[in-house]
């Protein structure tokens, strides 16, 4: 990565920034993901009691060890480490992809493609610039909002039980691999799209496809049929990392000057 790449990288950075409209989507996902669901479910648990009948059946798959602590203890780690790392997913996806979708489109749109084509970087090297802004905002993004969700909850716990709650393991697989890999995933896919489309929303939709997958898993855990742990979150890590290595080799394959410029 040389010095102009990272110029490139920060210019894009700056363009997202400075874009209140979508800034405003970038950040109003996380923070209903991250501080509004879990205070919600945080709150139900403690305040109101019934509402514990709702996760009988993930209580059900724990295992018969982690059944004889408290119950509110219980159901608290089960939102904590179970529930919340399958809808914290969403975040790297969609701040990756929204980054993304400006990358060649936002050019196109402000009539600046041709002029960075004529820059001394390659092709290659701006695809690899352009793959850094996005990843470098989707992580970072995911970091702050896990750090904010830690901060709040432990607070809200902290007032409401006593007590604190520690993440599990699967939280370190999450940050460190699943996110990761589908923030690359993510980008290669609407990268690619961005390539011929000609608005940012289309080409962010091309990523909206990832999010199916992500639904799917919230809900098989909400109807007892999986329970996410780290041997789980392990495997869907390496499989998004090998899907995104390959993504991002057919992207750059792809990526012309005839198709840019189309």
């Amino acid at each position: 990565m040389n010095t102009q790449q990272l110029a490139l990288m920060k210019k894009d950075i700056r363009s997202i920034t400075s874009n209140k409209r979508v800034l405003t989507v970038m950040l109003m996902v996380p923070l209903a993901l991250t501080i509004v669901l879990p205070s919600v479910l945080v709150f139900c648990i403690t305040l109101v009691p019934e509402s514990t009948a709702d996760f009988q059946k993930l209580l059900e798959m724990l295992p018969v060890s982690a059944e004889e602590q408290n119950q509110e203890q219980l159901l608290l780690g089960l939102v904590l480490n179970k529930i919340i790392p399958a809808f914290f997913l969403m975040i790297p996806v969609m701040a990756s992809s929204v980054m993304s979708a400006g990358s060649f489109v936002g050019e196109k749109e402000k009539h600046t493609l041709e002029t960075l084509l004529y820059s001394p970087l390659s092709l290659k090297q701006l695809f690899q610039a352009k793959i850094m802004a996005g990843f470098t905002v989707g992580m970072l993004v995911s970091i702050l909002s896990f750090a904010a969700m830690m901060l709040v909850l432990e607070i809200e716990l902290f007032f409401l039980t006593g007590s604190v709650l520690v993440p599990e393991m699967s939280w370190l697989v999450v940050l460190l691999l699943v996110a990761p890999a589908i923030s690359l995933v993510a980008i290669a896919v609407t990268v690619r799209g961005s390539a011929k489309a000609q608005t940012m929303e289309e080409a962010q939709q091309c990523a909206v496809f990832l999010i199916f997958p992500i639904l799917a898993l919230v809900i098989s855990q909400f109807t007892g049929i999986l329970l996410v742990n780290s041997w789980i979150l392990l495997g869907l890590g390496i499989v998004l990392a090998v899907l995104a290595a390959a993504l991002m080799k057919g992207a750059e394959g792809k990526f012309t000057y005839e198709r840019l410029l189309k």
